[in-house]
């Protein structure tokens, strides 16, 4: 049941100031409707024993007053009925017969507020405008939040760590004048995502982007995919076809896993960087492109050039521009921001409005070593977005290995020394592991171990911690 003078003309406002009574009693329902609170407040009705649950999806429900009449236990199955159809939500458990143990079990169930029977106007109405005030610093807290964010998202790329804000003003600075540049980084850092913004920021970004995955090309295939072939070159070739570097003449060609070309492609990779010119298979007549060229890998190409698998002068040629990623492990303060990114983009997807995750897993996400980076975030966040039925993921809906996942400063990280290190000793190389792979970060590293910023000063003075 709803009153008339709360329909849906006052839909505009926030939903914070629709209240909803829930009671066998009417005449609750009716004395404040016309106490002061009306005045504030959208007020609905329901019965115990109706879908008091439908009343809130559909009206937007924010705010509850479970009235126990004289049976705090009826009013306890509300509150967590409530308490797990919206874990935000606020309740208010009134009643008459309220002992101390009933109040304590109510607390603990989740309620903001339990008020004593009768119900006087301006108490209530002093609890419904604190909450409501609440409300409003959280939603403003939650804007400047969004805000800040903003600072951190450059061309896809999320990050608040100072290198990766330096590799950002690398990337716009280079954009404009770039002919080969060369994009480092453990698989899953955002590579592709690098060049993409490469390509959007310098004068070709209307011009072809070509994305060739390395990878991917059977080795006795790399010479006819990257510069094509003519008719009748090879049993099959029934027609001219153009390669991946003459599609995109007066653009940019982007090689994702470089050090996957074989060494007898590589010298005519050189050749198109050097000449801007290649031959096609069957070709009598070379074939000029205007290419810029972003390649990728995340292997050492110093090492491949030691074992003999890639070209000294290649590597010299593609290196004129270097942009290397950091892993996840190394930037841990990016990982509340990218878990936000990625729910918001998973929850789209799915059609679900998740609101974070839980405590445990924030802790379980900062520890995790994240050998995948982004690209495994990304993918956890995505699963668990499926799986989750609630408002916020908790540690049952990641993947089994997460689940499973023991932190590194746990002894079996130590099971494979040869000695029998102290308590002491232990504490001093984990905080000292946490301010390498924190680059310093004293409120972060606090933060991991669960201590305050002036503990955590103390103990490296204590342990003489570089820092």
């Amino acid at each position: 049941m709803r009153d008339a003078a709360g329909e849906r003309g006052k839909a505009a406002m926030d939903t914070a100031t629709n209240l909803l009574i829930v009671s066998d009693d009417f005449s609750l329902y009716e004395t404040i409707k016309k106490a002061p609170v009306g005045v504030d407040f959208n007020v609905y009705f329901s019965q115990t024993n109706d879908d008091y649950l439908a009343v809130v999806r559909d009206h937007g429900i924010r705010v509850v007053l479970a009235d126990s009449g004289e049976s705090p236990a009826g009013a306890l199955v509300i509150l967590k009925k409530l308490k797990k159809f919206d874990a935000l939500i606020d309740v208010l458990v009134g009643g008459s017969e309220l002992g101390t143990e009933a109040v304590q079990d109510i607390i603990r169930a989740g309620a903001t507020d339990v008020i004593a029977r009768p119900y006087k106007g301006d108490i209530l109405q002093d609890i419904l405008r604190r909450i409501s005030r609440k409300r409003t610093l959280r939603r403003e807290t939650y804007e400047l939040e969004k805000k800040l964010e903003r600072k951190y998202v450059f061309q896809g790329l999320i990050s608040r760590n100072p290198y990766m804000l330096e590799v950002f003003g690398l990337i716009e600075n280079i954009a404009k004048y770039f002919t080969t540049v060369l994009i480092t980084g453990e698989t899953g850092t955002g590579k592709e995502v690098v060049a993409r913004a490469i390509h959007s920021l310098s004068p070709l970004k209307d011009r072809p982007l070509v994305v060739c995955d390395c990878a991917a090309i059977p080795e006795n295939l790399f010479e006819s995919e990257l510069f094509g072939y003519k008719k009748g070159a090879f049993t099959g070739a029934d027609k001219d076809k153009r390669g991946l570097f003459e599609e995109a003449d007066g653009g940019i060609i982007f090689l994702d896993e470089i050090a996957e070309v074989p060494v007898a492609v590589q010298a005519k990779l050189l050749r198109v960087l050097e000449s801007r010119q290649f031959r096609p298979l069957g070709a009598n007549d070379n074939t000029s492109v205007e290419v810029r060229i972003v390649a990728a890998t995340n292997r050492n190409l110093a090492d491949r050039v030691r074992a003999g698998e890639f070209r000294e002068d290649l590597l010299h040629r593609l290196n004129k521009v270097a942009i290397e990623l950091s892993p996840l492990r190394e930037r841990p303060e990016d990982i509340p921001l990218l878990t936000r990114h990625f729910l918001q983009t998973a929850g789209k997807r799915f059609g679900k409005s998740l609101r974070g995750v839980s405590r445990e897993v924030q802790k379980l996400f900062l520890k995790y070593n994240w050998p995948g980076n982004v690209r495994e975030l990304a993918n956890v966040l995505e699963s668990a977005v499926m799986l989750c039925k609630k408002e916020f993921i908790d540690v049952a809906n990641l993947p089994k290995y997460l689940r499973d996942f023991i932190p590194p400063e746990g002894a079996l990280a130590f099971a494979g020394r040869d000695h029998l290190s102290t308590l002491e000793d232990l504490e001093k190389e984990y905080i000292a592991y946490l301010l390498k792979v924190t680059k310093g970060n004293l409120r972060q590293t606090a933060k991991i171990l669960g201590i305050s910023r002036t503990t955590l000063y103390n103990k490296i003075a204590k342990y003489k911690i570089p820092h």
